[in-house]
Order: C-alpha cells, then sequence, then structure tokens
C-alpha cells in the first residue's frame, strides 16, 4: 500500500472461504447481494481479467463501474482494479480471506485513496458490500 488515506474492514462470517469466493466472484451472485443491476454483471476472475457492473444507489440512481483484477488466489486473495474518470491509475481495492476456525471466514477489505474525501466514500461503499454480503450468506445458510 502506497502513502496516503487507508482504510481497513474487517468482518467475520459463518461460512467457509469458499462460499464467500463465489459470492463475490459470481456475476449472478454478487448481483443479488452488491447493489448492482440485473444482467450488469460481467467477472473475467483472472490476473488481468476485467470485471464491469452498474451499481444502483438507494434512490435509483445508476453507476457503471469497471476494471481489472490484479491479483487472484482462490479463496483466499483478490485484488481489484477500479477505473476512475480522471486518474491515470486504477483505484485498489484487496480482499483477503482467512479461515481462523473451520467454516468461518474473516474478510479484510483494504483500500488506500488519495484523498481523505475519497476514502469515506470508498469506505462507506465497501462497507454498503459487507453488509450485503453478510445478510446474502446468512440467508443462504439459513442463519
Amino acid at each position: 500500500m502506497s502513502d496516503g488515506y487507508s482504510y481497513t474492514l474487517t468482518r467475520t462470517l459463518d461460512v467457509p472461504a469458499v462460499r464467500v469466493w463465489q459470492a463475490w466472484t459470481t456475476p449472478e451472485q454478487y448481483e443479488q447481494w452488491a447493489h448492482a443491476a440485473a444482467g450488469s454483471v460481467e467477472m473475467d476472475v483472472r490476473p488481468g481479467g476485467a470485471w464491469k457492473s452498474t451499481m444502483v444507489t438507494p434512490d435509483g440512481g445508476q453507476f457503471p463501474l469497471t476494471g481489472s483484477y490484479l491479483d487472484v488466489t482462490e479463496n483466499r486473495l483478490l485484488v481489484t482494479g477500479m477505473d476512475v474518470p480522471g486518474r491515470t491509475s486504477p483505484a485498489v481495492m484487496t480482499m483477503e480471506l482467512d479461515e481462523p476456525d473451520a467454516g468461518r471466514t474473516r474478510i479484510v477489505l483494504r483500500q488506500t485513496c488519495d484523498s481523505a474525501e475519497e476514502r469515506d466514500l470508498a469506505e462507506q461503499g465497501s462497507n454498503m458490500l459487507l453488509d450485503g454480503l453478510s445478510a446474502y450468506l446468512a440467508a443462504d445458510t439459513g442463519a
């Protein structure tokens, strides 16, 4: 991580890492929990592979997002770059998965931003993603 405005978010879910990975890297599942417009998610989950989705805000606004996968270790690590208008390099978010106990997964999201405002918006968006993922996986397991 470079110097800048960083955040780190951690959640522990009562599902194995493989389920978290599937939910995060399968377009049909991602669409269900990540506030994405129906049919807008495409993922080529490999280093250098592209992704895109259109996020829908609570007020109905739609924001197309694009980027690429920078580093991929199945069920353990996903580093994504997001194209940001006006930036020469992508915004990079790292998701690490760890199973501290059988059947439980700790998710750690990290990002370094160029400004406090960018960090605050990115952190808010990441918290929304983790909330949606948590609810989706809890419903999926009946927890």
